[in-house]
């Protein structure tokens, strides 16, 4: 037995489940992104902007929900480096209201395929206000 905390090829087997993670978003959360990623685009922080170019309302960065998806990954593995391969499709906004609660986002994911070189193929699933905001979101990481 091992005190390694990363998973081991030969232990994993596909199906298994990764922790999820749900996450709340608020508008603070996207002005907070903006100034960390230099997106300032007003979809992100102007209500009256993003429902006159016809969103519903302010939404979340793409790239702050691609990323928030990817720590399902990187926790799981514990070494951010064994991530080799990682893409989404952008299927949904995140709509994050002004108000208390905001948009909980809630993240999934599993193994899906082993492949060779103790490589494994995990697909993700993210889901808000009832539905998919993610697609074809998938990570190939290398594993001990």
């Amino acid at each position: 037995m091992t005190d390694d905390p990363r998973p081991a090829y030969a232990d994993v087997v596909v199906g298994d489940e990764l922790a999820p993670l749900i996450l709340t978003l608020q508008r603070a959360d996207l002005v907070r992104y903006a100034g960390a990623s230099g997106d300032f685009n007003p979809i992100h922080w102007n209500q009256r902007f993003a429902v006159s170019v016809g969103l519903p309302d302010v939404i979340a960065h793409g790239m702050l929900t691609m990323a928030s998806a990817g720590r399902v990954v990187t926790d799981w593995v514990v070494d951010p480096g064994a991530v080799l391969e990682y893409g989404v499709r952008f299927t949904r906004p995140v709509v994050v209201p002004d108000d208390d609660e905001g948009a909980t986002v809630e993240i999934s994911g599993s193994v899906s395929e082993k492949l060779d070189d103790n490589r494994v193929r995990v697909t993700l699933v993210a889901r808000s206000g009832g539905v998919t905001v993610l697609g074809k979101a998938q990570a190939v990481v290398r594993l001990r």
